[in-house]
């Protein structure tokens, strides 16, 4: 069962300006793709007042992206990132999306309901958007999986 509460010591909020570094620090740390970091469009979770956990989504024409979902390697197994995880899909205004890279991160966004799609069952928007990845993983190889959220998946 997917975790469904935060530790008590954590809140789950919208980002405000006053992040906006603690949020580029944490996703260069995981040395995520750095562009595109509106601190508009992120979550954070925040414990004894220190910025530990963030995702985003970002928006497309018919669609939105999950993306930059990071959280800090001392507090990595506590469900923060599931928990973030499961936020960004229910405030999803739009079809979710996501690229991940091997299989270990799709087995996790798969337990929410995200399903591999080929590069070419995206949106447009999206083909633009992943049109690197999608040149890395065929030159190479290097194991990107593009994944749909599919809503007639039931939780795990």
């Amino acid at each position: 069962m997917l975790q469904k509460s935060l530790p008590s010591e954590c809140v789950l909020r919208r980002a405000t300006s006053a992040d906006k570094w603690s949020i580029r620090l944490l996703v260069l740390s995981a040395k995520l793709e750095p562009t595109q970091l509106r601190w508009q469009q992120f979550w954070v979770i925040e414990c004894n007042g220190d910025l530990v956990a963030c995702g985003q989504l970002r928006n497309f024409a018919v669609a939105q992206e999950l993306g930059s979902l990071v959280v800090k390697s001392a507090w990595r197994g506590r469900g923060l990132g599931t928990f973030l995880t499961q936020h960004l899909i229910d405030t999803a205004t739009q079809p979710p999306y996501l690229e991940c890279l091997g299989q270990r991160l799709a087995q996790f966004y798969s337990c929410f309901g995200f399903v591999p799609i080929s590069y070419e069952d995206l949106p447009p928007s999206l083909q633009r958007k992943f049109g690197f990845s999608q040149l890395v993983k065929r030159l190479i190889r290097v194991p990107v999986v593009f994944m749909q959220y599919r809503v007639d998946t039931p939780d795990i």
